[in-house]
């Protein structure tokens, strides 16, 4: 049969109103009582039935996801972190693709929020970077935590899950200045995403810490998508002074960076370096294995998740602003798609560098 709440009451020793205060992590709840419940609940595996507790309770019990991402890994490791998080706290997922450039879009959101009785929502790129949806969902009350590309805590970013896209950058940028490459070139993503830009910015930060200065020719706009890269390595690749490395925004980027070097006879790494960012599952389904940034999106979003639940607890907790800001660094991960500069000469970069020395 199935376990009931009434199941845990009787064997915690408590009221069934007292073992729904602990599964609502009320504060006011004893620490023995606290103990005892959480006992009887690991011991009878009781698993809480969401859609049940929002109809019972003014209190809502499901939280939202809704994204606009091109990048089906990213996105399933959001929701997979999102679930692991639900799961544990007794919540359901509610999950809504949408189109973030749509006219009607806040109150597309709103909407959904209403209608779904909806306890908060997790919001990521693009939307976590419009301040108009954060505006309107504070207008209704409706709590929510974004996860946002920055590197540093702040008073006016509260309940945010920020990701250091640039100091990844900058190591990324780091490991192919390292093995001898000046000629670096830059796949950038949508540029509406705030990662772009601090992915961009991390980039020529290495540069110019080395004394180099970025070729504007090698910085090429484009999307987070294969095709993307495809199209952009295929341009870098007919210019008349050739990049010996390409920072790629994102793996998938990278991955058609790399198909597209192969239609040219490029080899990787000898003849020319490719690295990526997020380890994706494109990162690791290419040959050869694309070097990258480490990111866990699964985990970023398992902490986002566990920051609302704590957000939407009854008054009585309060978070400080450590708590509502935690940090992730995307670390590098080396794999054989860099190598040593192939050229042991100087770059055209450095030559450049030294003619205008001596002029």
């Amino acid at each position: 049969m199935k376990v009931t709440i009434n199941d845990v009451a009787d064997l915690a020793g408590v009221s069934i109103k007292t073992v729904s205060r602990v599964m609502n992590n009320e504060p006011s709840v004893k620490k023995a009582t606290l103990d005892k419940v959480n006992a009887a609940i690991a011991e009878l595996n009781y698993q809480p039935n969401a859609a049940a507790r929002n109809l019972a309770g003014t209190r809502s019990y499901s939280i939202g996801y809704i994204y606009d991402n091109p990048n089906a890994y990213y996105v399933i490791d959001m929701q997979r972190g999102l679930l692991d998080a639900c799961r544990k706290n007794g919540y359901e997922l509610l999950i809504h693709p949408t189109n973030a450039k749509s006219a009607g879009i806040v109150q597309e959101v709103i909407e959904l929020v209403q209608h779904a009785r909806l306890a908060g929502l997790v919001l990521t790129p693009p939307f976590s970077e419009m301040p108009e949806i954060a505006e309107a969902l504070e207008k209704i009350g409706v709590d929510f935590v974004r996860i946002i590309s920055g590197s540093t805590p702040s008073p006016k970013l509260t309940n945010c899950v920020l990701v250091d896209d640039f100091t990844a950058a900058f190591k990324i940028t780091n490991h192919l200045l390292e093995l001898g490459h000046t000629d670096i070139a830059f796949l950038c993503g949508d540029e509406e995403h705030s990662s772009s830009g601090e992915r961009l910015a991390g980039f020529q930060a290495a540069l110019t810490k080395r004394g180099i200065h970025a070729n504007p020719k090698f910085v090429v706009p484009g999307s987070y998508s294969f095709e993307s890269g495809v199209k952009g390595a295929k341009h870098l690749l007919g210019l008349g002074q050739r990049p010996t490395a390409i920072f790629a925004c994102n793996d998938e980027i990278a991955a058609g960076a790399l198909f597209s070097a192969r239609l040219s006879n490029v080899d990787i790494p000898t003849e020319l370096s490719i690295v990526g960012f997020e380890n994706s599952p494109f990162s690791r389904q290419t040959w050869p294995p694309l070097t990258t940034a480490n990111q866990p999106n699964s985990t970023i979003a398992m902490q986002a998740a566990e920051l609302l639940f704590k957000h939407a607890r009854p008054a009585g907790h309060q978070l400080n602003t450590t708590e509502q800001q935690p940090v992730f660094i995307p670390e590098l991960l080396v794999r054989e798609s860099t190598a040593i500069c192939p050229n042991p000469a100087l770059s055209t970069t450095q030559k450049s560098a030294q003619k205008n020395t001596r002029s």
